[in-house]
This record gives structure tokens, C-alpha cells and sequence, in this order.
């Protein structure tokens, strides 16, 4: 659910309360589309660094870094949603995230990664490179358009496990990712 407005003819990337600024979808777009990828039951996530609600709520994510994570679980998959988020839109060192999923039940997994960063899945970004132009060009719209969709890390790859997977991950400041689990 998304509590979401449509305003007309307004400035480029003008707006806190909308997924998209004028046909150009907007990054937070993306991480609705990784929750739509979240598949099954929720699960259990361990994570050291991840704030708690009640802390996000009171005081929001000022000190270090919130690296968190959520999961779910199916028959067939499992997802984890990951990242690495403060308050401060800076870009914040990068972050050895080691993830480690267990009770696979299958000698082989199929991989995929998409992110939100700097680089991935980020229209924003762009613009800004760009010189954030008001009136862009034809060329310029298109190529927001096409960053604005989300992207894959790298091609997805197989995996032969054991009932357990292990990853290490280097995240960027201000990115969220989504590795897909198939078997």
C-alpha cells in the first residue's frame, strides 16, 4: 500500500509523497517492487546493526548506520531485503554485509541480486548527474526512464549448496538490495 498523490505539470523529483515525477519512476518505486518479489512467510532476521522500530521511531537513524534486513520464505524461495540507511543523505562508507541462509532443501539454488544505489536503479542519480535539468531532452527522458526500472546487480548464477548458503556483500551507503533464493 502506498499513500500516493498525482500532481500535474510539477518540477522534476519536486515531491516527497509520490513514486514517480513526470512518467519517470522514482527510486522508492523500486523498493516496492522488491517487497512485491517477497514471497511466502515471513522469517526470523538476525542482524547487529539493524535499529529496532521503537528506536527508528524516536529517534530515527542519526548515529551509525541502520544495516538491516527483512526476509520471507516459500516453498520454492526464500528473499532477503537488505540495507544500509541514515538519515543524512551522504554517502556513507560501504558495508560488509554477510548474510547465511539455512534449511535450504536443495543441492542447488538459482541467485539474483537487485539493488538501489548510487549506480542501480536510481533515476535520481541521474538527473542530478545530468545537471538536473527542468526541461529535459527526448534522449535525457529516455535514459531516466530506463534508470528508473530495477536493475540487476549481475546476471543471475547457480549455486550448489548443502542445505546453507553463505554470502559476503559489500553494500554502498544509502543502497537497498534484494537477493532472490530459487531452488
Amino acid at each position: 500500500m502506498s499513500w500516493s498523490f498525482e500532481f500535474e505539470d510539477q518540477p522534476w523529483f519536486a515531491g516527497f509523497r509520490d513514486l514517480a515525477t513526470n512518467g519517470v519512476d522514482k527510486p522508492v518505486l523500486n523498493v516496492f517492487r522488491m517487497f512485491g518479489m517477497m514471497n511466502g512467510k515471513r522469517v526470523r532476521v538476525d542482524a547487529n546493526r539493524m535499529y529496532s522500530l521503537q528506536n527508528f521511531v524516536d529517534s530515527s537513524v542519526r548515529g551509525m548506520p541502520d544495516i538491516g534486513a527483512i526476509a520471507a520464505r516459500d516453498k520454492n524461495s526464500a528473499a532477503i531485503m537488505y540495507w544500509n540507511y541514515h538519515d543524512k543523505d551522504t554517502a556513507f562508507a560501504v558495508e560488509t554485509v554477510n548474510i547465511s541462509v539455512n534449511d535450504i532443501p536443495a543441492k542447488k539454488i538459482k541467485i539474483t541480486e537487485y539493488r538501489i544505489d548510487q549506480t542501480h536503479s536510481n533515476s535520481y542519480e541521474l538527473w542530478k548527474q545530468m545537471g538536473s535539468p527542468q526541461a529535459p531532452n527526448a534522449q535525457q527522458v529516455a535514459l531516466l526512464e530506463k534508470k528508473g526500472k530495477l536493475e540487476l546487480v549481475e546476471k543471475p548464477y547457480a549455486k550448489k549448496v548443502d542445505g546453507a548458503w553463505q554470502h559476503r556483500i559489500m553494500l554502498p551507503g544509502q543502497a537497498v538490495s534484494l537477493i532472490k533464493i530459487e531452488w
